[in-house]
């Protein structure tokens, strides 16, 4: 647990460190600015935040990508990897470091938008129960995103292929949902249980279901065993 904790703290110096990382925070949040004030009746109509986290969500597949494709392609391209591999470091430990490194990343990004919710309470009287529900369910999604994004990085020592491969698998995983409504209804229904816009709503709208919970930590701990096999494979190769 200690390497884990060293690991993430390395990567969220990094990060803050980074020219990068706050390109990408800036876009998220004027984007993010944007939904709340142009495209979002839903915030003026009914004192609402779900047009806003319903459009962000979409923000979040793209930059999740960007966010870590640095995370194990640089440290394959500068040859830094092998001496990780090397180091009495197990390969989970350094998974789990760099996800959570990320994961402290959009958490930061996360929490600047908290003015868009204070800003309806002091002018307006929203249900508060949706809200949080909506930074739950986009924290849940973030987190499925960066354990894609972390599974990518360790496929390739090029950044951009590693941020086109996550963002692929991301947005096929959110449009299958889509997909499935051209399928026979029985296959459709199954289908649509493996699409990552399909339990999103509900937190939206205020519904906790532990179905959706159980959905993105599971595709989350999956990419994240994944990533760490492709870890144990590069050691060996």
């Amino acid at each position: 647990m200690k390497n884990t904790l060293t690991i993430a703290k390395k990567e969220l110096k990094s990060y803050i460190a980074s020219p990068m990382a706050y390109i990408v925070a800036c876009i998220f949040l004027a984007l993010a600015g944007v939904f709340f004030s142009i495209f979002s009746p839903s915030t003026y109509l009914e004192t609402s935040l779900s047009g806003f986290l319903s459009n962000i969500s979409l923000v979040l597949l793209l930059l999740a990508a960007v966010l870590t494709m640095r995370l194990i392609a640089e440290e394959r391209k500068l040859g830094t990897l092998e001496l990780l591999l090397t180091a009495p470091v197990r390969d989970s430990e350094l998974i789990m470091g760099k996800f959570l490194g990320s994961l402290g990343m959009l958490s930061i990004m996360l929490i600047l938008t908290f003015y868009y919710p204070i800003l309806l309470v002091i002018f307006g009287d929203p249900d508060i129960g949706p809200i949080i529900t909506g930074y739950l369910g986009i924290f849940l999604l973030g987190c499925t995103c960066l354990s894609v994004g972390i599974f990518a990085s360790t496929l390739s020592s090029n950044q951009i292929v590693s941020a086109v491969v996550a963002g692929g698998i991301l947005f096929a995983l959110w449009f299958i949902g889509q997909a499935a409504t051209f399928l026979p209804e029985a296959l459709g229904d199954i289908i649509n249980y493996f699409s990552l816009s399909y339990y999103f709503p509900d937190f939206v709208t205020g519904i906790i279901d532990t179905r959706g919970i159980v959905y993105y930590l599971s595709i989350t701990l999956l990419f994240l065993f994944l990533a760490i096999r492709s870890i144990e494979n590069s050691r060996w190769s």
